[in-house]
């Protein structure tokens, strides 16, 4: 495929294109977790990161294709799931792992800037979905084994499962401002377990 034909950014050449593609990607969300969305500039982009201007523009294009590279980044970054033998384990080491990135400094501020600006840029909230996309195709494999075991009931859709557990999380940091803590992550996978014990998650079940 013509390299004209992919999205800014999706290339991922080794070498020196890589080097300069990583000292991007970091800069652009230091900016982002500072400033947020409204501010980030690719000129300044380029004179933090040390890279030429032109460069950064040429493959990037825009602030939108730039996040949008971030997002993707961060999803080819994530941590694997966990494989603890329990559904509850597993969905506990999920929510501590939202937790921890929501809480963490840096990540926190960043998660905050992406979401605003997926909230008014199409490209960014593509981009967005995509990293979601990502993190819960990798996760969902928990909530398959669990109903291999018997933990849950046949037709538990593992993507409902998962949203319960960190949507509390998610409402925490962007709504509510209650702490996002161990506890917190702790009763929201025993929440969710507790809902798929229920069949509430069985695709298609109706109240």
């Amino acid at each position: 495929m013509p390299a004209e034909d992919l999205t800014p950014g999706s290339i991922r050449p080794g070498g020196r294109t890589a080097r300069v593609r990583e000292a991007v990607l970091r800069t652009a969300g230091d900016l982002l977790a500072e400033r947020g969305f409204a501010h980030l500039d690719l000129t300044e982009v380029a004179v933090r990161a040390e890279v030429g201007k032109t460069t950064v523009y040429r493959r990037w294009g825009s602030v939108p294709g730039l996040v949008a590279d971030l997002l993707d980044d961060m999803a080819e970054q994530s941590v694997a799931r966990a494989d603890t033998g329990t559904l509850l384990g597993d969905l506990t080491a999920n929510a501590r792992l939202v937790a921890a990135t929501l809480t963490d400094p840096r990540q926190g501020r960043l998660f905050r800037a992406v979401i605003a600006a997926a909230t008014c840029d199409e490209t960014a909230d593509a981009a967005l979905r995509r990293f979601y996309d990502v993190r819960l195709t990798e996760w969902s494999p928990c909530v398959a084994a669990a109903i291999a075991r018997g933990e849950a009931p046949p037709g538990t859709d593992p993507r409902a499962v998962l949203s319960a557990v960190s949507a509390p999380l998610y409402y925490r940091l962007l709504a509510s401002g209650d702490p996002i803590d161990e506890a917190a992550a702790d009763q929201s996978a025993q929440a969710a377990v507790n809902a798929v014990t229920a069949g509430i998650f069985v695709a298609g079940r109706t109240p």
